[in-house]
């Protein structure tokens, strides 16, 4: 019943929508979401920006890997390099992308609807989720008008909710990507590259399936709560 109640909530939006790019995106969701968890088709996301302010800062790239029949599908990963206004600044000691590497970069409306073409009918998943969805909503006003209300799973609010269960209080560092990874024996990759961290968020969210459901069948709304 909870699957239906995501179905009904995104075609809800479909109908309050004026732009019918953004219609069609939540209409391909909406048919997806009242299926079995395994049959939902999942996008893993990750984008590096020159900061961590949506309404100051920039995408500077998108990784995107699918997650099919509850197997990620490597060969299938894409990444994009988005243009941007100035410099990257210092922020390319942490993500590694210079200025001359955006040369021939896409234009971030270019970049939103690329992305909304290769996430149209996935439900999205996420290390930090709420960060990155801020960027893509920014984007999205900005470009269309209508500020996109994206669904996805968030890894790092599973692990949480996980952890929560054991201790009273998080240590700092607890929920990056790469100590919540340890814990489920996963390797360490190199960070902040956005396919890369895809991959990592990706295998983290098999793995935490894994653990909550057992020999179980996880419904959406497990992961999504």
């Amino acid at each position: 019943m909870k699957n239906l109640y995501f179905k009904s909530r995104l075609q809800i939006k479909a109908l309050l929508c004026k732009n019918d790019i953004i219609c069609d995106y939540y209409r391909a969701l909406a048919e997806q979401v009242s299926k079995p968890l395994l049959q939902v088709p999942l996008m893993v996301v990750d984008l590096e920006m020159t900061g961590l302010n949506s309404q100051s800062d920039q995408i500077l790239s998108i990784g995107l890997i699918p997650i099919c029949n509850g197997l990620l599908e490597v060969a299938a990963a894409k990444e994009i390099l988005v243009s941007i206004d100035g410099s990257v600044g210092d922020s390319a000691t942490i993500h590694g992308i210079v200025d001359g590497q955006l040369a021939q970069a896409v234009s971030p409306e270019e970049a939103i609807e690329w992305f909304l073409t290769q996430t149209k009918g996935h439900l999205l998943v996420a290390h930090h989720a709420p960060l990155d969805l801020s960027f893509l909503k920014v984007l999205s006003h900005r470009t269309y008008g209508h500020a996109i209300q994206f669904m996805a799973i968030d890894t790092m609010a599973l692990e949480r909710k996980r952890l929560l269960r054991q201790h009273d209080v998080l240590k700092e560092g607890t929920l990056r990507l790469d100590a919540c990874r340890r814990r489920y024996g996963l390797p360490v990759y190199a960070a902040h590259n956005a396919t890369v961290d895809a991959l990592a968020c990706g295998e983290l969210l098999l793995a935490q399936i894994a653990h909550i459901a057992g020999d179980d069948q996880l419904t959406l709304s497990e992961l999504l709560n």
